[in-house]
């Protein structure tokens, strides 16, 4: 695999003059393939550089971008089927929920007890910093509305799991991190709504209780499904006993869905916000059974826990090639805008989500984390609730270039300050050493 990917890498190079050529020319044929095959041969051969493997996953997804720009046809239709097709955008982004959801377990809820401060600055920081500085840039920069809907939209976000990872690289308050993210995750089916309400219900229409129905079928539905594999992991046998006998009455459920109950229901209930309740409680069985096959599964295949995150990168890969595809009119006309309010909003959640941390007394490891949680949104939510709108080329705009610049920005920083970190661990094992001589003598 390591001579491919340094084979990859000497494609590019050929690619990236094939490109020059191609630009200089005016020849569409040339530049336009050879710009794609850079992207795909530089995605895959910086696994080979130990200094810029960690932004491999970055750079597929710019690749993604390349790709929806330049092609974009081929990433709309496949015959008559709708890649933007809001079921298919769901169900994608269920996958990649499902894949993150793998790397939490039910344990990480337990941070709370450890990290009440923590958790409650980190929340109150992510969910006003960030909503208040996407609208102050939509009012900044006048973007169209459902674009400017989506910077807010994504500011509006929970926190994703790649700010746990930024934070275990920059060596900082981990446990504090799991558990933002965590409560944030959960709280967000009526924090997102809410704030979309208030800050973005003239630009485009809100439902409330809508969005918040998508957001517990995009985001709590599959992390429940992965926590029931986690469960099951380590279950008693009294455990297994009693999740086997739900596993049936939700097999009952769905069949009964499935052979006319559905039909009895609605005409039973007028209300549509019954039958919907009804939907996500069908989700929900449907999100039990899927745990509990694959807790199955991965007792034949025991590797598959770790396969799943690079599944989940390829349907964020997925979604964010049809979202600049759907988008490539809009973003050739505010493309450097919105990238300039990316990287504003960006450095503004780390900024005053550090510096607010420190403000209320937390310690700088606790802060450092804080400023992560704050600043990384979860972008897969912000496409997948833009898809179910139906607008995934304007509401969903601002996800598919905030994304990449996250990653990129939030590598960076977390290797400062992990830098910083072991500095400063340093520097406390010398002074310890010191105090303790002194005592000694």
């Amino acid at each position: 695999m390591y001579q491919f990917r340094k084979l990859c890498l000497l494609i590019s190079i050929i690619a990236a003059i094939a490109l020059v050529l191609g630009i200089f020319t005016g020849n569409l044929n040339l530049w336009q393939p050879a710009a794609v095959t850079l992207a795909v041969s530089l995605a895959i051969g910086i696994g080979a550089l130990e200094s810029l493997k960690n932004y491999q996953y970055t750079a597929w997804i710019i690749t993604a971008v390349v790709v929806g720009m330049i092609y974009p046809t081929a990433f709309l239709k496949w015959g008559s089927f709708d890649l933007r097709n809001k079921w298919l955008i769901l169900v994608v982004v269920q996958f990649v929920m499902f894949g993150m959801g793998i790397q939490m377990g039910l344990k990480d809820f337990a941070g709370l007890a450890n990290s009440g401060k923590g958790v409650i600055i980190g929340l109150l920081c992510h969910f006003s910093i960030m909503p208040l500085m996407g609208l102050l840039l939509v009012k900044v920069f006048h973007f169209e509305t459902e674009i400017a809907a989506g910077i807010i939209l994504i500011g509006s976000c929970s926190s994703g799991l790649a700010s746990n990872v930024m934070v275990y690289i920059a060596r900082a308050n981990l446990v504090l991190s799991v558990a933002v993210t965590a409560i944030a995750t959960l709280i967000a089916p009526f924090m997102t709504p809410l704030l979309m309400k208030l800050l973005a219900g003239t630009l485009i229409e809100i439902k409330f209780f809508n969005m918040m129905m998508e957001i517990i079928k995009i985001v709590i539905v599959p992390i429940g499904a992965a926590l029931v594999h986690d469960y099951l992991k380590r279950a008693t046998p009294k455990g297994v006993s009693t999740v086997k006998i739900i596993s049936i009455a939700c097999m009952v459920w769905l069949a009964a869905l499935y052979f006319g109950l559905w039909n009895i229901l609605e005409q039973t209930f007028a209300n549509p916000e019954a039958m919907a309740s009804v939907e996500i409680f069908s989700f929900f069985t449907g999100a039990f059974l899927v745990g509990v096959v694959y807790h199955l599964i991965t007792l034949k295949i025991k590797k598959l826990d770790d396969i799943m995150p690079y599944i989940s990168m390829f349907g964020i890969v997925y979604f964010t090639t049809v979202t600049t595809a759907a988008g490539r009119e809009n973003l050739l006309k505010v493309g450097f805008l919105l990238f300039l309010a990316s990287v504003i909003h960006n450095g503004a959640g780390y900024l005053f989500g550090y510096i607010l941390s420190r403000v209320f007394g937390l310690d700088k490891k606790s802060s450092r984390t804080v400023a992560f949680e704050v600043g990384l949104q979860n972008g897969g939510m912000a496409s997948g609730l833009a898809g179910s709108m139906g607008k995934l080329g304007t509401v969903g705009l601002a996800a598919a270039v905030f994304s990449p610049w996250m990653n990129i920005s939030g590598s960076i920083l977390a290797n400062y300050w992990r830098r910083q970190a072991l500095k400063e661990e340093e520097n406390e094992t010398k002074n310890k050493s010191q105090t303790d001589e002194k005592n000694n003598s």
